[in-house]
């Protein structure tokens, strides 16, 4: 599985007299572990203060997508904050050796599990000998 992600906005060069104003628009890729087993591929990504309904994943073309929108849990107005949440978009390029019709996603305190299996054509199988 090749991975193609999607470059980060570039900040604005030179001193800032101000702070810059923070923007739905503002994206990172969230960092991943990729696991393989005789099955296929475990891919783990960290999407701190994601929920479910706030989570899109989808398959078109042999891209896997993932984008989210993490949200402050703590309810009321915020009076100060040190940072900010932004939202969280990776792509990853499939091979033809992961089913993609099976692919399912769980999402966990923040962690996102994605189990991609591999394709029946691709998964190493015996062959049996006869013996005439």
């Amino acid at each position: 599985m090749a991975e193609k992600t999607i470059a980060a906005r570039s900040q604005q060069q030179g001193p800032q007299t101000r702070e810059e104003t923070r923007s739905d628009e503002r994206y990172v890729s969230p960092p991943v572990d990729i696991y393989e087993n005789s099955d296929g591929l475990t891919v783990k990504a960290d999407l701190p203060g994601v929920a479910k309904e706030d989570l899109d994943i989808r398959v078109e073309n042999n891209h896997l997508t993932i984008r989210a929108r993490a949200n402050h849990v703590a309810a009321g107005e915020p009076i100060y904050r040190e940072y900010g949440l932004v939202n969280f978009f990776r792509e990853f390029e499939l091979s033809d050796k992961v089913d993609q019709l099976k692919i399912s996603a769980d999402l966990k305190n923040g962690v996102l599990t994605l189990n991609l299996p591999k394709a029946e054509e691709a998964k190493p199988r015996r062959i049996d000998v006869k013996v005439a």
